[in-house]
């Protein structure tokens, strides 16, 4: 896909994920947004999968350490063909296969269920291991928040990491710079984050988390660093593409009202209007 093509899938994605929360009457839409971009790149072109095959052995996996933002990943794996985009309205819902976290044995192309904050990139190393273990060629990516590396149990995972030196490992860090309770600079400060996976054997990139060609740039990157996993610093808005939710801790955990959801998808039309003209 070119940068345009990219841009037309991404916001398709943030519909998505609008749809998703507001018919849910909850949910996580504020992280999700900003990390809308990321997650199409992944799916649509980093990652090696097949919707038509989501439990392929040799196929490259993704964990998404901060689970609550389940419905980018969802909206994510719909436009890419894992299940139907329809289904986008169950979200949360009582017999749906999506439920308000990541389910590895009911929803397709889900490679590890999430939820409880600070896990994920433990997982994540663990299957990065099992490849290097088995002489196998796959790559794990996982997704991890600014506010959710306050966690302990984070920096056991990178200390780990960076120590055996698993460069089949890519973490991003979604740096919108807010969690639920306001600032992360104000709540626990992780900064400086780069500098600190540094000293845990970590080759980090920091990028805007909004511009293809440098989240294109750093994937080309982390395959080519050999000896060390690679870190992924994406500086982003949250609630990226609604204009009342972008940069608004609020947002973090709520669904839009009735007219909020269609002032939303509104701009997100006119957006994607945009984008599909320029083609």
């Amino acid at each position: 896909m070119n940068n345009k093509e990219l841009q037309i899938t991404a916001t398709k994605v943030r519909k998505g994920i609008v749809e998703a929360v507001h018919s849910a009457k909850s949910g996580h839409p504020g992280g999700s947004l900003s990390a809308a971009d990321m997650f199409t790149f992944l799916y649509f072109e980093e990652m090696n999968i097949d919707p038509k095959n989501p439990k392929d052995p040799n196929r490259d996996r993704f964990v998404l350490s901060k689970g609550h933002t389940a419905p980018g990943l969802y909206s994510t794996l719909a436009n890419r063909g894992f299940f139907p985009v329809e289904d986008l309205k169950t979200l949360r819902k009582l017999g749906s296969y999506l439920q308000g976290h990541p389910c590895m044995t009911e929803t397709p192309g889900v490679d590890m269920s999430t939820g409880s904050l600070g896990q994920g990139v433990s997982a994540a190393v663990g299957m990065a291991l099992a490849a290097k273990l088995n002489g196998d060629s796959y790559r794990v990516y996982a997704l991890t928040g600014d506010g959710e590396i306050q966690e302990g149990q984070i920096w056991e995972a990178f200390m780990f990491a960076g120590a055996k030196g698993i460069d089949n490992l890519t973490v991003v860090i979604d740096n919108n710079g807010l969690q639920i309770d306001g600032k992360i600079d104000d709540v626990c400060s992780p900064y400086p984050i780069d500098k600190k996976l540094e000293a845990f054997n970590f080759n980090t990139i920091c990028i805007d988390g909004h511009d293809f060609d440098q989240i294109r740039d750093a994937f080309a990157k982390a395959k080519e660093c050999k000896g060390k996993p690679t870190a992924i610093i994406m500086k982003t808005t949250k609630g990226k593409g609604v204009s009342y939710m972008e940069n608004q801790a609020g947002w973090h955990g709520k669904a839009p009202s009735d007219e909020e959801y269609e002032q939303a998808m509104k701009e997100l039309d006119e957006q994607l209007a945009k984008y599909e003209a320029e083609v």
